[in-house]
């Protein structure tokens, strides 16, 4: 019986991809050619995503005004390509034709003859907003705009130009050339064309292609958010970082929590928690992320986070951290207790299943199935789960709610306050994936 419920869960991972493609209303027909791309932002995402642009045989423009960035990134590319053909993926001549149709630019200017931008700078919004205004003057009105943003306003990005209804957001996930997952963000004004095209897009780059509404973090990042907090949580109540990794890389996880912001980086973390708290300054989280952080330790990339990496890649737990969270949890009053790893479990992933309902309810994910291919191809969910809905439903929305409601007694109840739509489809019966949210 257990096989048979992880192989009707595989096939349903199998099926989400191609299911969250097919976008109702999105005529495939509509997509804009797009022969030129250009990229804003040589950093670790622009390179990234010009690569992948470039290994679909895009020509693409990289453009940044530090000239030594941008010959790292020719030198990356360059890298990257020729690992390609180390690997026997492409042979050389490809490899030669990719990398020739690289160009590198200092100013904005030279984006003027690309039918897709998309700009992959630092995450701040008047920055973005200025970027966006000067592109939108140098490009035809036909050409698509985009932000690799990963959680700011889409909109705002949009207002700042004279024609909205070419801008979208495409968010890649880190090493973009390599991960399956593209977020297309679907602002108020962006016209059907548009969006069209950005699917073609991910379906081009080999991509599964996800439509997202507007908000702080869109799909994924909103719902890791709260996945996260629990993490956090758990760490005061005495469950070390190690054990909370192990437990759900046990349970299934490609990687378990705080080895991946270990290797993202946690000063990403950092500012974005910094930004939501000046928005948001009465919700609680953990100052546990922000204590590792004023420590200089943003993770491998500084050879220590949650973890330390005495070689610089492999993760070892350091005593210096537990005593650090024990502290912190000390000075607020918090004894540690025993906590069972189904716990664990369920903590984190009743965290994704409500703010999932949430996100189904206000529209920024169309269907059940788009979230769970978010999680399955972008936060390494196990596939033989299915996705945190298909978990959900097949676990049942009224089990799912009787635990929320066990956890709800213990520390911070407040964030366990049940979706309407999952109390509505719990009551009714019902699942959170067969059917149109109502």
């Amino acid at each position: 019986m257990a096989e048979a419920a992880e192989d009707a869960a595989l096939a349903y991972a199998t099926a989400a991809a191609g299911a969250a493609g097919d976008v109702p209303g999105v005529d495939p027909a509509a997509a804009r050619p797009v022969t030129q791309a250009a990229v804003i932002g040589a950093g670790t995402m622009g390179i990234g995503i010009a690569t992948a642009l470039l290994m679909a045989d895009l020509p693409v423009i990289l453009i940044d005004p530090d000239g030594a960035a941008r010959e790292r990134a020719s030198r990356r590319i360059g890298a990257i390509l020729a690992a390609q053909r180390e690997k026997g993926r492409i042979d050389a001549p490809t490899e030669a034709l990719r990398f020739a149709r690289l160009t590198l630019a200092e100013t904005l200017a030279a984006a003027a003859p690309a039918d897709l931008v998309i700009e992959a700078v630092f995450e701040d919004l008047a920055l973005k907003q200025r970027i966006f205004a000067e592109l939108d003057a140098i490009l035809p009105p036909g050409a698509i705009l985009a932000s690799n943003t990963s959680t700011l306003d889409v909109n705002a990005l949009a207002a700042a130009t004279a024609h909205p209804g070419r801008v979208l957001g495409l968010h890649f996930f880190s090493p973009a050339h390599v991960m399956r997952l593209l977020e297309v963000v679907q602002a108020a004004a962006t016209e059907p064309a548009v969006l069209a095209s950005a699917m073609a897009l991910a379906r081009r780059l080999g991509k599964i292609g996800v439509v997202a509404g507007v908000c702080d973090g869109f799909i994924g990042n909103r719902l890791f958010e709260e996945y996260l907090r629990q993490v956090w949580f758990l760490m005061e109540e005495g469950v070390t970082p190690w054990r909370i990794d192990a437990v759900l890389q046990e349970w299934g996880w490609a990687m378990g929590p705080v080895r991946v912001m270990d290797l993202a980086g946690q000063d990403i973390g950092f500012a974005i928690r910094a930004r939501r708290m000046l928005a948001d300054p009465a919700r609680p989280y953990s100052a546990i992320p922000d204590l590792v952080c004023a420590l200089g330790r943003f993770g491998q990339k500084t050879g220590a986070g949650f973890y330390r990496y005495p070689d610089g890649r492999t993760p070892e737990p350091d005593p210096a951290i537990e005593a650090l969270i024990a502290r912190h949890a000390a000075a607020l009053r918090v004894a540690p207790r025993a906590v069972a790893d189904a716990e664990i479990v369920d903590r984190v992933l009743c965290a994704l299943v409500n703010e999932g309902a949430r996100a189904l309810a206000d529209g920024t994910a169309l269907r059940a199935v788009d979230i769970d291919a978010v999680w399955l191809h972008g936060y390494g969910f196990p596939a033989a789960q299915g996705g945190p809905i298909y978990w959900a439903d097949r676990r049942g929305l009224k089990t799912v709610l009787a635990r929320m409601a066990e956890f709800a007694q213990g520390r911070h109840g407040w964030v366990w306050e049940p979706a309407p739509l999952l109390v509505r489809r719990a009551a009714a019966g019902g699942t959170l994936g067969a059917a149109t949210p109502g």
